[in-house]
């Protein structure tokens, strides 16, 4: 015949005379009596088919198997410690975890100055940032995967809103004493013949960029391209060449050898956010995004000064 199976009543008491050190103080802890907590320690010891304590002149000596058994139970309530904290910190906005997916140069030229103000406010939250590019971006967004998304998309994709954060214009960067900054503003005829450092070949902009120059008859030297905007301003930097990227990374990478100049013809840039419609809501993504429209108020007053507009 088997014997009844163990509670969790018969647990507790058990790692309260543990922790206590005697049957008497763990009644305090159990807001319980003496004689209770004896015939329940008493119960467990006959369920498990062996002692868990020497009685010795009145006190309650621990055997071996009892301090193992009690490392077992240690184990488990640190387990129920940690999911009662989780549990409390979900109930607070301010220790909210967010998760972010971004294409890489915004992670690095306007979500450091949002996540600063966001911070300021809730020093508690948690900010998980993940960089990607289109268009796997665009299609964790639709999965759901993430509670914000800063993307260059225009249009929104099946199971996520739009918000839109920014629009400006792509912006010349040239290296420091290059003849061309005697000009405020360039026109394509002024890149006539320059080595011109390229973003990738199936880059929306660089499409656009080669049209333009086409459409204007102009040839530059391309001798470099890349994927990365900021290594495009490295390369700039470097004395390696002009180039047109987006106005944010042109802003962060700005000085120690890199300037900005207007380009004639507007080449649009624009930053959206991104919202999932079917995954639950933080009450902490609103901020964010505030937050992330006041970066970029900063950010556009900076790029005036920098572009002497």
């Amino acid at each position: 015949m088997n014997r009844p199976a163990i509670s969790h009543r018969h647990i507790e008491v058990f790692r309260a005379v543990m922790t206590a050190g005697s049957v008497t103080a763990a009644a305090g802890l159990l807001h319980s009596s003496q004689p209770t907590l004896s015939r329940e320690l008493a119960r467990l010891e006959y369920l498990l088919g062996y002692a868990l304590f020497e009685r010795l002149s009145g006190r309650l000596k621990p055997t071996a198997r009892a301090l193992s058994l009690f490392e077992e139970v240690q184990r488990s309530y640190q387990g129920l410690d940690r999911i009662s904290k989780h549990a409390a910190q979900l109930g607070r906005a301010e220790q909210a975890q967010l998760s972010v997916l971004c294409l890489p140069a915004l992670s690095h030229a306007l979500l450091p100055g949002a996540c600063a103000r966001f911070f300021a406010r809730y020093p508690a939250a948690q900010l998980s940032i993940t960089p990607q590019e289109s268009p796997l971006l665009e299609e964790w967004m639709s999965a759901q995967r993430f509670d914000l998304g800063l993307s260059e998309q225009t249009h929104a994709v099946p199971g996520t809103e739009l918000v839109p954060l920014l629009s400006l214009d792509e912006v010349c960067v040239l290296p420091a004493g290059h003849a061309l900054l005697g000009k405020k503003v360039l026109k394509p005829g002024d890149f006539e013949g320059q080595d011109f450092i390229n973003l990738a070949a199936d880059d929306p902009y660089r499409l656009q960029l080669d049209a333009l120059f086409a459409a204007q008859g102009v040839s530059r030297r391309a001798r470099l391209e890349t994927h990365s905007a900021i290594a495009v301003c490295a390369m700039v930097k470097a004395g390696l060449g002009l180039a047109i990227v987006n106005p944010l990374t042109a802003l962060a990478m700005a000085g120690d050898g890199l300037e900005l100049r207007r380009l004639s013809v507007s080449v649009p840039f624009q930053v959206n956010a991104m919202l999932p419609q079917f995954r639950p809501a933080q009450e902490l993504t609103q901020v964010l995004l505030g937050d992330l429209r006041e970066q970029v108020k900063q950010i556009s007053r900076e790029l005036k000064t920098a572009l002497q507009v």
